[in-house]
């Protein structure tokens, strides 16, 4: 290996690798009487949901779910998304997750990719009518529908079929369709599966990668549950049985899976879930049920402290925060911590690496940094145009990845796998550096990425649809600054000769493309976008352009 020492982050891990569905047996046995899930007010413990659990993979296993089987999870926040993932995982299967905010088209782009042949879903008419769409294609083997109404109280539910009746679908009572009730219908358990935690796949998550193009990273058992251990001995305040996660974060993202599922399920939490970010309602969910965890990004904490401010009522009683998907702004940190009483703790990590790479200890954050390497981690700086260089302490470069939570590959994408692992080590994207203390900073990006209140929008999504418009010539998209979400998608095109387009009629195009993380903010047409010399449409000197706009806007 060329190059100077290594600088290296690591901390004492042993660890021995287990299933993941394990998390749940383990919390079921020893905390089964505790409150398990909180959903608009209907309430689970931990016993009601393993043998959910336990029946559900009995029939995903006599629907012929066994290793391998790859299955689809395109859901809201519910009890289900709990349910099915160790169902699938109890099961033999992989779990592939799924935003249900995507379009069909890039929901029927990411089955093929995964080879995903099942997929759970609910009854609700915005994610069911793309479902219907895929069913009737038959790309889908089977598709399990869960009630959302089953799912809330009693009183409630009949509200809902009342009141959002339009919002529910009618779902086929023939094949591929098959009831959630159905499915638990049958056998108690499921027949054992042999797991081998290093090699066996756990979850599919779908990670934009530096071309910008979705890609499957393969996350092992020992890959999850590594990363939950991790973050445990990583200094994490937590207590055994006591704890209770906000859960308004989705969690088909990599973040939520293990900062609020997974972490929840392993220390026994009562998780608090909601459908979707509806500011009013998390409010009134917080003040009522009184998380002790707030896992969050950036825009989340300044809606919330802003909305506590304006209602003179405190959060004292959450005690731990993580912050990832973004940087924070200092002000943003400060401001929920006067509201709280609780230090933001950042983190850093990715979908390949599922995902906690680096946390900040409580007892010793630092600001801007996304703290020190999880145990058993180990991050080093490599030279971007020569990544079998190291760099030293203190220098700016890439930065690097091993340890045991680190992905197994892209599914089907040998090369683009081979492209991202140096001498072992899978090279992120980021530029940063580690200071004296051992505390990783990140700043800069690689990657085209466009972070948006900690969504990846990729740019050439936006970029494809826009192409997609008979008027569009050319097009790029990149990140501009943006006060509420940090950065937001920014869409310049130029047009054919003699056609016509208004940036408005774009906008209305591109909504039966894109889904509303990935609509631009603005659009602008200009008589021609800058080009390298050899002609390829560059982003720089836009980036630097709006770069410059917002830092005068913000003097003013």
């Amino acid at each position: 290996m060329d190059g100077l020492a290594a600088p290296q982050v690591t901390r004492a891990f042993n660890f021995t690798p287990f299933p993941a569905y394990q998390m749940l047996d383990v919390t079921v046995a020893r905390f089964g009487d505790r409150p398990a899930i909180d959903f608009l007010g209907k309430h689970y413990d931990w016993a009601e949901i393993g043998r959910l659990a336990n029946r559900a993979a009995a029939g995903l296993q006599k629907l012929g779910v066994t290793k391998g089987v790859k299955v689809g999870l395109c859901l809201l926040n519910t009890p289900y998304s709990v349910i099915m993932y160790y169902a699938i995982l109890k099961a033999g299967g992989t779990v592939v997750n799924f935003n249900p905010l995507y379009t069909t088209h890039e929901l029927e782009k990411q089955i093929a990719d995964s080879g995903t042949t099942m997929m759970v879903s609910l009854d609700i008419a915005m994610i069911h009518e793309k479902i219907a769409q895929l069913a009737a294609k038959n790309i889908l083997k089977r598709i399990i529908i869960c009630s959302m109404t089953a799912a809330l109280p009693r009183l409630k539910a009949v509200l809902y079929r009342v009141a959002k009746r339009k919002d529910l679908a009618k779902i086929p009572d023939q094949s591929p369709y098959i009831r959630f009730e159905r499915l638990i219908a049958g056998a108690a358990a499921p027949a054992p599966v042999s797991i081998d935690p290093d090699r066996d796949i756990a979850v599919f998550q779908f990670t934009g990668g530096t071309t910008g193009l979705p890609k499957a990273a393969m996350l092992s058992h020992a890959n999850i549950t590594a990363n939950v251990t991790q973050v445990l001995e990583g200094g994490t305040p937590l207590a055994l049985g006591q704890e209770r996660i906000m859960g308004i974060l989705p969690l088909f993202h990599v973040f939520a899976m293990t900062g609020v599922m997974n972490l929840g399920i392993a220390i026994g939490a009562e998780l608090v879930l909601l459908p979707r970010m509806d500011l009013k309602q998390l409010m009134a969910t917080i003040f009522k049920r009184r998380p002790t965890v707030l896992p969050g990004v950036p825009t989340l904490y300044s809606a919330v402290s802003t909305a506590a401010e304006a209602a003179h009522k405190h959060l004292t009683f959450i005690k731990y925060c993580v912050s990832g998907g973004a940087p924070i702004a200092a002000e943003a940190a400060l401001h929920f911590e006067l509201v709280s009483g609780c230090k933001i703790v950042e983190g850093y990590g990715l979908s390949e690496t599922s995902p906690v790479v680096c946390l900040n200890p409580p007892h010793a954050v630092k600001l801007g940094s996304v703290g020190l390497a999880v145990p058993g981690t180990i991050v080093e700086i490599r030279d971007p145009a020569q990544p079998e260089v190291l760099l030293p302490q203190g220098q700016r470069g890439e930065i690097c990845v091993r340890g045991p939570q680190v992905m197994q590959g892209y599914y089907n994408r040998p090369e683009e796998t081979a492209a991202v692992f140096t001498d072992g080590a899978f090279r992120t994207g980021d530029i940063g550096y580690i200071d004296e203390d051992g505390y990783v900073f990140i700043v800069d990006r690689i990657k085209d990425l466009i972070l948006c209140g900690g969504y990846n929008v990729y740019p050439r999504t936006i970029e494809e649809a826009a192409y997609q418009h008979p008027a569009v010539l050319d097009a790029i998209a990149i990140g501009v600054p943006d006060a509420y979400r940090g950065q937001a998608p920014k869409l310049f095109v130029t047009l054919r000769p003699n056609a016509q387009a208004t940036p408005q009629e774009i906008k209305t195009f591109l909504k039966d493309l894109l889904n509303k993380i990935e609509m631009p903010r603005e659009v602008e047409i200009r008589g021609s976008l800058p080009k390298t010399m050899v002609g390829k449409l560059s982003k720089k000197e836009l980036v630097a352009e709006e770069l410059a706009k917002a830092s005068v806007a913000g003097s003013q």
